[in-house]
């Protein structure tokens, strides 16, 4: 059974359909969906779906480009959410110097604060790193943020950096890019780390994988990342599946 480790289910392209979504993804051998926040408001979604919904876990947190909302209010609501048994992570949180939407000394505090919220709660963090490789390994190292461990989310680093992460305490996600053909990098760093260290994902509804590219992702389609991954690492879907699921598990803390 698969477990899509990143998706945003509250989206409301998703969302106007979400049970037909479900059914779907449970046709496709999806077993758990990680549904993952971006800024308060779809932090309590997220929770609110992964209490209505057995197979759903929550993420909470504020993206880097909505780094300017995290308030005292808004950070007391997270860190509140973040200790209820249905979330597993706080995420998705980090940098983005592509879209630049906050400025980046406010994403850098944010980015500080809530792994600071993590360690305090002893929950792992989902990182979005977009364009700031470097700055988000040094925040990383400084405050020591794989303590609890975490997830790179959508990994775009080469090689080197996934190894450093690994020994930082990290496990790297793919998602649909995997499956492009011209994805060399991911391909390489899919190939050669541990595998008891690789997680795969959708990112729905964005980041469709082939056959579906630029049409809206859902969880269904993460058996594609599945079966990329197995290619790449000469490996049965089946077992890629098992070994995935059990890293999902392990690092979400997931036991039922």
């Amino acid at each position: 059974m698969l477990i899509d480790t990143h998706a945003h289910l509250q989206d409301e392209d998703l969302k106007k359909d979400l049970q037909q979504v479900l059914n779907r993804a449970r046709e496709a051998g999806v077993e758990k969906i990680i549904c993952v926040g971006y800024d308060l408001a779809s932090s309590q979604e997220a929770l609110l779906l992964a209490r209505k919904y057995h197979e759903v876990h929550a993420v909470v947190g504020i993206h880097p480009h909505d780094a300017q909302s995290l308030n005292p209010d808004v950070k007391e609501k997270i860190f509140s959410m973040a200790r209820d048994q249905r979330v597993v992570a706080i995420g998705e949180i980090g940098l983005d110097f592509y879209r630049d939407l906050s400025p980046r000394d406010i994403q850098r505090q944010a980015f500080r604060e809530q792994i600071k919220m993590a360690q305090e709660i002893g929950k792992p963090i989902v990182i979005h790193d977009r364009d700031a490789h470097q700055e988000v390994m040094e925040i990383i190292k400084a405050e020591k943020a794989g303590r609890n461990q975490g997830i790179m989310h959508c990994y775009s680093g080469a090689l080197p950096m996934a190894a450093e992460l690994i020994k930082l305490g990290f496990y790297i996600s793919f998602a649909g890019p995997l499956t492009f053909k011209n994805a060399h990098k991911a391909h390489e760093v899919a190939a050669k780390i541990p595998m008891d260290r690789i997680l795969i994902e959708t990112d729905c509804p964005y980041l469709s994988p082939e056959p579906f590219r630029g049409k809206l992702n859902e969880p269904a389609n993460v058996k594609y990342v599945a079966a990329k991954l197995a290619e790449l690492r000469n490996k049965s879907v089946d077992e890629t599946a098992y070994l995935t699921n059990l890293n999902a598990r392990k690092v979400y803390r997931i036991k039922d």
